[in-house]
């Protein structure tokens, strides 16, 4: 039996619990999820639940609008090619990854930056992440 890329994808649309091994051979299909995962929520945060930047970052963001959603990579199947793909998109290190609006903001650093150079709230405000 002759096994294609398209049939593989569509089992990985069908059930999202394909083994890691075969997420591996197919980055554009973790780069898609990835994007995928980003625009679910104004404010998405992928995040290691042994990271303490993460610990740090995640109730950061929490009372300054709406709960961001959170992919914690080392509870999640194919985490680890997630985080391969975060690498590639230029977020080093991987976690934790902030995206606002579907767009790769950065990391811990780049959030406190925008904090305190008071950026963040307006980018928030822009995507609907705030209440007020």
């Amino acid at each position: 039996m002759h096994i294609t890329t398209s049939y593989i994808v569509t089992l990985a649309i069908i059930s999202s619990t394909l083994p890691s091994y075969l997420l591996a051979l197919f980055p554009h299909y973790q780069m898609e999820r990835v994007t995928k995962l980003a625009s679910e929520k104004p404010v998405v945060i992928f995040s290691k639940s042994s990271c303490c930047m993460s610990h740090t970052i995640k109730p950061f963001l929490r009372p300054r609008g709406l709960p961001p959603a959170v992919h914690e990579l080392d509870e999640i199947p194919g985490g680890c090619e997630i985080e391969q793909t975060l690498l590639r998109l230029g977020c080093n290190p991987s976690v934790p990854a902030v995206f606002i609006g579907g767009e790769l903001v950065g990391g811990a650093n780049k959030i406190m930056s925008l904090h305190l150079n008071r950026s963040l709230i307006p980018m928030l405000r822009q995507v609907g992440a705030l209440w007020v």
